[in-house]
């Protein structure tokens, strides 16, 4: 009876494993044969965000004091710029560019100083709906703007000595002298070593000169680079604009001139195509002196009046004037010293040439021209008026500019 239990309990239980295993099997095969996305469950923490549509302005509307360099751009977030315009009081609108899939509108010229600005246009969303821009910003109105000039115009040819002045009228700090400097920049087509030094001014303003250690290299592509406009230059007020100008070297022109030998020399290209008599300043009376130096030609005029009340002459003129420095120093024609041309040095500081002498030089004279003058008693100095550039030895030069160590 044991037995008959046992055995049929037995063929229950082997059943019911039986059973066991074919459902697991069906149900594995099921899950193989079943499309994969048909089983997966979406998470929502995982979903994509949707993303809202966002206009953002810069400078965003109701700013005042913004800052003429500042960005001044227009962006849209899930949406597209439609004509955008960005306009002044008088109704004239920046000129700006749109980014590739328009999402964002930039200017591409600087704000205007004591201007409001108005935004226009419009941000569409992808569903159609349309968000206007509006609103108005106004910018810095500075209580005093730097004006700067340089004295090599667009385009000028000049003498291998010429420096690059750029001047400021007004009476920088040293700390405006610095940001300032950090921005110049001169570019040359072939490598100069060259620096940029603050000097005295006289004229209540301020002024930085540039000039190569050694003689410009003949034919040398310049190209200055002043970016003012906008500079916060402290009390002095903020830059007005920007300053550039381009320019050539000329041919190499430089004129000897030794008192001892009563006589210039004209050397061009390293060939000497004049030597004239001339008599130079009277050395026994230290005001009457040439200075010794390298002195450039400034500039020139057919007819200048030269006063010295001291020395009993006032609005006299003299003809085929080269000025060579600031003190008075001139190479002209003087007939009324050619007996002592070549001979005696009698003047009151000018290289007096006769009047035909003159002339032939004048012709050939270019600004910046170096004139080596040697022999006399008196070196050229900051006393003797605004370019003295090359008077100073090198390694002071370089010391002269705001950014030196």
């Amino acid at each position: 009876m044991k037995s008959v239990q046992w055995r049929a309990v037995r063929r229950i239980l082997v059943g019911a494993v039986a059973v066991g295993v074919s459902a697991g099997l069906v149900a594995a095969c099921a899950s193989a044969n079943a499309d994969p996305r048909s089983s997966h469950v979406a998470d929502p923490a995982q979903a994509p965000a949707t993303i809202v549509p966002r206009l953002d302005l810069q400078p965003a509307a109701g700013t005042a004091d913004v800052h003429p360099l500042g960005a001044a751009r227009a962006s849209a977030t899930a949406g597209t710029l439609r004509d955008v315009a960005l306009t002044d009081s008088d109704g004239e609108a920046l000129p700006g560019t749109y980014s590739g899939d328009r999402a964002q509108w930039t200017a591409t010229a600087p704000l205007a100083y004591r201007e409001t600005y108005t935004w226009s246009g419009s941000m569409v969303a992808p569903d159609g709906t349309v968000t206007p821009l509006a609103g108005s910003f106004a910018t810095v109105a500075p209580k005093r703007l730097v004006k700067a000039s340089t004295n090599i115009g667009e385009g000028a040819t000049v003498g291998i000595a010429a420096p690059i002045e750029i001047r400021f009228d007004r009476d920088l700090s040293d700390d405006a002298k610095a940001e300032v400097e950090r921005g110049l920049q001169v570019t040359t087509s072939t490598p100069v070593e060259g620096a940029w030094a603050w000097l005295p001014d006289d004229a209540m303003g301020s002024r930085v000169h540039w000039r190569p250690k050694e003689y410009w290299p003949v034919g040398t592509q310049v190209a200055v680079n002043a970016p003012l406009y906008g500079k916060d230059l402290g009390s002095a007020g903020y830059g007005s604009a920007d300053l550039t100008t381009h320019f050539t070297i000329g041919r190499s022109q430089i004129v000897k001139a030794d008192e001892d030998s009563h006589r210039i020399l004209v050397v061009r290209d390293g060939q000497q195509i004049m030597d004239l008599p001339a008599s130079y300043g009277l050395e026994t009376d230290p005001r009457r002196v040439t200075r010794s130096g390298i002195h450039i030609v400034m500039a020139k005029s057919e007819k200048v009046l030269m006063s010295n009340p001291d020395y009993g002459y006032v609005n006299m003129p003299e003809y085929w004037a080269v000025r060579i420095s600031n003190n008075g120093e001139f190479i002209h024609a003087n007939p009324a010293s050619q007996s002592a041309q070549g001979r005696r040095n009698i003047s009151h500081g000018c290289i007096n040439l006769s009047i035909k002498n003159a002339k032939a030089y004048f012709d050939t004279a270019l600004y910046g021209d170096p004139v080596e003058v040697t022999g006399s008693s008196v070196p050229l100095s900051a006393r003797d008026g605004d370019v003295y550039d090359w008077a100073v030895p090198w390694d002071e030069w370089k010391a002269m500019s705001k950014l030196t160590a």
